[in-house]
């Protein structure tokens, strides 16, 4: 199938082609034409298909019909993350050239004169964070009911920042009659439940099992000491043919000095973080696209809010806490039908939690191993996973039915005799008087 195909406007297919594509992909394929028949939509598609542009394609040929007001967007796009939120209006500059259509970007950690300027002048694209939205609104500064197209884009990272009561609330003051999608990388029960209640008789597509790393991703985990993760992580940037490389750790404070020690390496290290401005974290991101530097350290703030084209490897330095990050952080690599590889550093601290993302996953993680001793590692981490295992498999009622010992009562103390050494000289207080008295 060709682009051609999918019945958008010529406009469309030229930007389209420049950019360098002439197939759409399976989640691409599958939307396009139920946004086009303004179809309520459900799509659970893996990071890395192309559904940013499943959405942004169609929207664009929408919108190309229709003028626009001041304050009150014809339609709405909600991102978890500043750095989702300008991939998206990337994506939508890229496509739309040949369109006269205006785009307004709505993050914090930037002015908002900008913004509320773009706003009154009249946008067909409002791009925002939920947060920054419902600040604007409540500022009487957005109205909303002009907006006949929503999109709530990586619901599930939404459920996790806590942003479904925002995205409730910002659902409730949009028109009623309006087209609603909905794509996610899972479906919790939550999402479950918010898709039931804002969207009417939607079509539902997956195009791969939730929660499932992409295929093109060859993965490895490799155990090793704590402290030694450093110099393993040296190691593999040497020897495994690294071009482009994004490196994930878990907390900002392992990132900043992470990419520090890279850096007294001779590594080309950029760092970006949530303790970043959105500037800092922007300029840092382009250093990355242009080759300035190969090695990007990062928090999970940027997990699913980079598409890079040539991102060769992804370093999970730590094993990440929530079994979803790992998807979204290796989804870095591999994308559009290239190949990547991903390396996940498991301490033995790390049992349970890369246990979780196998199981997530449905697959063993097969083991690379970069010497004997990590060899030793990984023989002494099976029969810790296998023996904890074991005890959670002992039946429920056998563990409730197992009686408490009785509680044992402290000893009483002992009561020390007491000894009198002084003489007995018989009645010890002062004699009565009618002891003395004679009966005779």
């Amino acid at each position: 199938m060709k682009f051609a195909d999918l019945g958008l406007s010529d406009e469309l297919l030229q930007a389209v082609e420049e950019a360098g594509y002439t197939e759409p992909t399976p989640i691409q394929a599958q939307a396009i034409p139920q946004v086009q028949m303004m179809k309520d939509l459900i799509a659970i598609a893996q990071t890395g298909t192309g559904k940013t542009a499943s959405f942004v394609l169609p929207m664009i040929d929408i919108l190309a019909h229709g003028r626009r007001r001041a304050l009150m967007p014809r339609s709405l796009i909600l991102e978890p993350t500043r750095e989702l939120a300008a991939q998206v209006a990337e994506n939508f500059d890229k496509y739309g050239k040949n369109h006269d259509l205006k785009m307004a970007l709505l993050i914090g950690g930037v002015q908002m004169g900008d913004q509320v300027k773009a706003l009154n002048e009249g946008v067909d694209v409002l791009i925002a964070t939920p947060g920054r939205l419902m600040d604007l609104f409540e500022r009487g500064k957005i109205l909303l009911t002009g907006c006949d197209l929503l999109v709530i884009d990586e619901a599930d990272r939404m459920l996790d920042m806590g942003f479904i009561p925002d995205i409730e609330t910002i659902c409730s003051k949009l028109p009623v009659n309006r087209q609603t999608l909905l794509f996610s990388a899972t479906m919790p029960p939550p999402i479950k439940k918010l898709a039931d209640k804002f969207l009417s008789n939607p079509k539902y597509i997956e195009v791969a099992r939730p929660a499932t790393a992409n295929t093109n991703i060859a993965q490895h985990k490799v155990f090793v000491h704590a402290r030694k993760k450093r110099e393993a992580l040296r190691e593999l940037l040497h020897t495994d043919d690294v071009k482009t490389a994004i490196v994930f750790a878990n907390r900002k404070t392992t990132v900043r000095e992470l990419a520090k020690s890279l850096k007294s390496h001779g590594f080309a290290v950029g760092e970006i973080h949530g303790d970043m401005d959105q500037s800092a974290r922007i300029a840092e991101l382009d250093r990355f696209k242009q080759g300035d530097i190969n090695i990007l350290c990062a928090s999970d703030v940027a997990a699913r809010g980079l598409d890079i084209k040539g991102v060769s490897h992804v370093f999970n330095f730590d094993t990440p806490w929530h079994p979803d990050d790992y998807v979204h952080r290796i989804g870095r690599t591999g994308r559009a039908g290239a190949t990547g590889r991903a390396f996940t550093f498991v301490t033995n601290e790390d049992a349970e939690a890369i246990a979780n993302v196998e199981k997530l996953t449905g697959m063993e993680i097969p083991v690379f191993a970069l010497s004997p001793e990590d060899e030793e590692v990984v023989r002494e981490e099976k029969p810790r996973r296998q023996e904890r295992s074991h005890r959670e498999e002992k039946p429920k009622r056998e563990r409730e039915e197992r009686k408490p010992r009785p509680e044992r009562k402290p000893a009483a103390r002992r009561r020390e005799p007491v000894v009198d050494n002084e003489p007995d000289d018989g009645w010890n207080v002062p004699v009565p008087g009618f002891l003395s008295v004679s009966l005779g």
